[in-house]
């Protein structure tokens, strides 16, 4: 396939000129400097925030004093994960890219276009002299991917603007008008290790090869989840005989579906057998059980180096609890507009022994506050009838869709104007930024698109070129047609 031309070119070489700029999340002082150079290089009013935040203002074009202000906005962190064989630091190196077929992508680095790209469009327009808008604000956050800090630290009269697009979509055609809330908890079991009984034959199972996911994006997609699986595998066998576990490793990232996991634990030697056996039979049901979503399971079991264990009814609650936690869609949106969205979920996303406790950490989302609040209060109830102690975050709140939003109506008619087809207008069930927005600025009309990014927060992160060009052209058509004050 041949490589495709770089348009619209403003956007892309601003996009090249963010991505010679350092700015991992919660170290974004390189990108924050060379956003304020710009305006102070544009004569254009600009301000920064204790967080970090900085807004950009550009006056309206001639006849378009009466529009009301427009806010723009892209969050200017970037997720850094590279290949293990790559030599690459993401505090001093520039992003490397390069053009495969209709895509950009980069050299074994995440490409940064997540939020990237969003920010090169926020500053093409503030570099353009022949588009016509009204008052604009682009507002540039921080530290999006690690804590929603930037988003969090906003306060209120830092914008102005009655109208707000969020840059930080990632399917061009679909048009987003509400989001999920979402909190983690976190349950520890706290021990001291002891010796397994005398008699006693250890073993290590493992899981491997699950297709994973975003646990807001993905949790509606039956996909298997590891911590889950190998819950199941324990409690069967625990209801069976005396069981001592040992270790539990499995997941790393809060906001994703674990695609792996490990455990040891020990067993009357007698029993061992009976344990391989059942192994088996597991293994070939849980593969039937997913093998439309996760056709590429690898399992392994084997003995293993005898170790200190966890207390009996230590290991018992753990098993317990996470065998009960619930996991997984739970309700759909009541909206008739989003009945197909999944309202309220829970994900187990991490388990992780330690020397004296075992750390596991869910998260519950929910496009409806009370029912975020009751999943995670029901998610809690269960770890502490277990006896483990909890830690919840303060949570993030949800976007809820505005029937009567102005700018979803623009948006539509000029999508379908410029394309000959409506756009999808969707909610998503993750958090963006824009439900802290709502929050601080409960009458901010708020929508989200972008141009379609693939394998986000990963190596093989890719931007499909020609969205680009849609995205933009959809933009500045918004911005011509707002109506009027």
């Amino acid at each position: 396939m041949a490589n495709v031309e770089l348009k619209p070119a403003n956007v892309f070489e601003q996009f090249a000129k963010i991505n010679q700029i350092p700015r991992p999340s919660k170290h974004e002082e390189k990108i924050r400097t060379y956003l304020k150079d710009f305006a102070k290089e544009h004569n254009l009013p600009f301000k920064e925030d204790e967080t970090g935040n900085i807004l950009i203002c550009k006056p309206a074009t001639s006849g378009m004093e009466d529009v009301p202000t427009v806010i723009l906005q892209s969050h200017m962190d970037m997720v850094c994960d590279k290949l293990v064989d790559v030599d690459f630091n993401f505090d001093t190196d520039p992003i490397q890219t390069y053009v495969d077929g209709e895509w950009l992508t980069a050299k074994g680095t995440t490409l940064g276009a997540d939020d990237g790209i969003g920010c090169a469009m926020e500053l093409a327009l503030l570099d353009a002299n022949d588009v016509k808008h009204g008052p604009i604000e682009c507002l540039f956050t921080v530290d999006e991917e690690t804590g929603l800090t930037g988003a969090f630290g906003l306060q209120k009269g830092f914008m102005t603007g009655k109208y707000l697009i969020n840059l930080d979509s990632e399917d061009e055609g679909e048009m987003f008008v509400s989001c999920a809330g979402g909190i983690n908890t976190q349950a520890s079991f706290k021990f001291t290790r002891e010796e397994a009984p005398t008699g006693y034959f250890f073993l290590e199972a493992s899981l491997k090869g699950l297709t994973g996911g975003h646990s807001g994006d993905d949790i509606n997609k039956k996909r298997a989840n590891a911590i889950k699986i190998l819950s199941r595998f324990l409690y069967m066998q625990q209801d069976k005989m005396d069981l001592h576990l040992a270790q539990w490793y499995s997941g790393k990232m809060h906001n994703a579906i674990p695609r792996d996991g490990k455990i040891i634990f020990a067993v009357p030697a007698d029993k061992k057998d009976e344990v391989k056996a059942d192994w088996n039979t597991f293994t070939a049901e849980v593969e039937d059980e997913f093998h439309v979503t996760d056709t590429a399971m690898e399992w392994n079991m084997s003995s293993t180096d005898a170790q200190k264990v966890m207390p009996k009814n230590v290991s018992r609650s753990v098993i317990l609890s996470l065998q009960a936690v619930d996991n997984g869609p739970l309700t759909n949106c009541q909206d008739e507009e989003l009945k197909e969205l999944v309202e309220t979920s829970s994900n187990v996303a991490s388990v992780q022994s330690e020397e004296n406790q075992i750390v596991i950490v869910s998260s519950q989302r929910s496009s409806v506050m009370s029912n975020l609040t009751n999943m995670a209060n029901c998610v809690k109830a269960c770890f502490e009838l277990a006896g483990a102690e909890i830690i919840q975050n303060e949570g993030y709140p949800a976007w809820k869709m505005n029937p009567n939003s102005k700018l979803t109506k623009v948006a539509v008619e000029q999508y379908q104007k410029l394309f000959g087809k409506k756009p999808l207008v969707k909610g998503i069930h993750a958090g963006l930024e824009c439900g802290l927005f709502s929050e601080k600025y409960p009458n901010l009309d708020m929508v989200s698109f972008g141009p379609t990014l693939r394998y986000v927060h990963t190596p093989e992160e890719r931007l499909l070129i020609p969205t680009v060009q849609m995205v933009w052209d959809h933009l500045l058509e918004i911005l011509k047609n707002m109506p009027k004050k």
